[in-house]
């Protein structure tokens, strides 16, 4: 099956994934390309050479439809909205946009930053994604953000009145949290939310600060059985509430799905544009795995010389192609469709394999042939994805 042929009766999903790099502060936990410059960026010229890039990337892709966009970092709201705005428009400017794509900026929920939403909205973004972390200040404080609670459930009504669209992160699995205290924040939540949450557990990353404290017992995070719990936490709440997960970590209603997120787990094709970006591109039958640059300023200054600062560009073969059509797609509570993994690859999934996991409970079998993980299988879901791929 061609990669750009939209399955499920639809046409070809496209995005574009723009990635500003800088933040006020590096938070603990974070293992993201982002960077602390106290020095005034220079906007303009970070604009140009993102539009420079997005004019490269656009003549190799030829005549595509861009179906969402997204503006992720870093923290693209230390951006002004007329840079942005530059960067919608060079968008605009070479591939068709379609009329009723979706364009999501990430933003931290302090007041400053809150001042721009509408700016934003009217350089064309239409959903905003908050990373809000936590609802009480002594996680905020922990976790290393610069907002309190309060500024943060401020920022979300201003979200709510400049935005039909908005979304919150939190993360949970926190030092000394306990089932309930994650019960009440979750419907707390939930009652600010319209339509879209992403809930992560908290993770401790290799490189960052909270590795190194994590190793020296000096930050304890909830054990295995703990963590399961707060997990089904979430499933239930989220679930009782109307925002069931469509994606392991991702809650919305009916309709409400993030679709540029849908573009990655569904193995669709996008461009990574700015520094440390990643792409998914069809070229001449082939699908290119691309990476940029990760150093801002080493970024500008290929993109200036050369005009990309694509560093990474490797064609994927038909084993690598199912195996990340299998690691995404199963995050999905949607599943995959076995027929798609078998073109890609060239082999089926072993029946035994699926036979075994579906006795264990892992997965289940649609009528329709499609495999979902059940609510058990998530919690183990590398597990499930290294057997099926075996």
């Amino acid at each position: 099956m061609a990669s750009t042929e939209r399955h499920y009766g639809k046409r070809a999903a496209f995005g574009v994934y723009v990635h500003w790099p800088f933040c006020l502060s590096k938070c603990p936990y974070c293992d993201f390309n982002s960077h602390v410059r106290h020095a005034a960026i220079d906007e303009e010229r970070f604009a140009r050479a993102f539009a420079r890039e997005i004019e490269t990337t656009a003549a190799r892709t030829g005549g595509r439809t861009v179906t969402s966009i997204f503006l992720g970092g870093g923290t693209p709201s230390l951006m002004q909205p007329h840079t942005v705005g530059a960067v919608l428009d060079a968008i605009g400017k070479h591939w068709r946009v379609a009329d009723n794509v979706e364009v999501t900026l990430e933003a931290n929920p302090t007041s400053v930053e809150a001042t721009r939403f509408r700016g934003y909205r009217a350089a064309g973004v239409n959903r905003v994604s908050l990373g809000v972390q936590a609802l009480d200040d002594a996680s905020l404080k922990s976790l290393g953000r610069l907002h309190t609670a309060r500024e943060a459930l401020d920022a979300v009504a201003i979200a709510r009145s400049a935005f039909d669209r908005y979304s919150f992160d939190l993360i949970y699995a926190r030092p000394d949290q306990t089932p309930q205290m994650w019960s009440d924040e979750l419907k707390l939540a939930i009652s600010e939310a319209a339509e879209h949450l992403s809930l992560y557990q908290l993770t401790i990353e290799e490189g960052t600060p909270f590795f190194g404290l994590h190793a020296a017992g000096k930050l304890k995070t909830p054990d295995e059985a703990l963590a399961r719990v707060l997990y089904d936490v979430t499933q239930e709440v989220c679930g009782a509430h109307g925002l069931p997960a469509y994606e392991i970590s991702n809650h919305a209603r009916l309709g409400a799905e993030c679709q540029h997120n849908l573009v990655y787990w569904r193995g669709d094709e996008y461009a990574g544009i700015g520094p440390g970006a990643h792409g998914r591109l069809d070229v001449d039958g082939g699908r290119y795995a691309t990476a940029t640059e990760k150093r801002p300023e080493a970024w500008l200054m290929r993109v200036e010389a050369k005009g990309h600062g694509v560093v990474s560009d490797e064609r994927l073969n038909s084993e690598e192609r199912a195996d990340e059509f299998l690691l995404m797609g199963l995050r999905l509570a949607e599943g995959i469709d076995p027929k798609r993994y078998a073109a890609l690859s060239g082999r089926a999934l072993d029946p035994s394999r699926i036979d075994i996991l579906r006795d264990e409970g892992a997965i289940t079998v649609q009528a329709d042939g499609r495999l979902r993980v059940t609510k058990d299988g998530f919690p183990v879901l590398d597990a499930v994805v290294a057997d099926l791929a075996a």
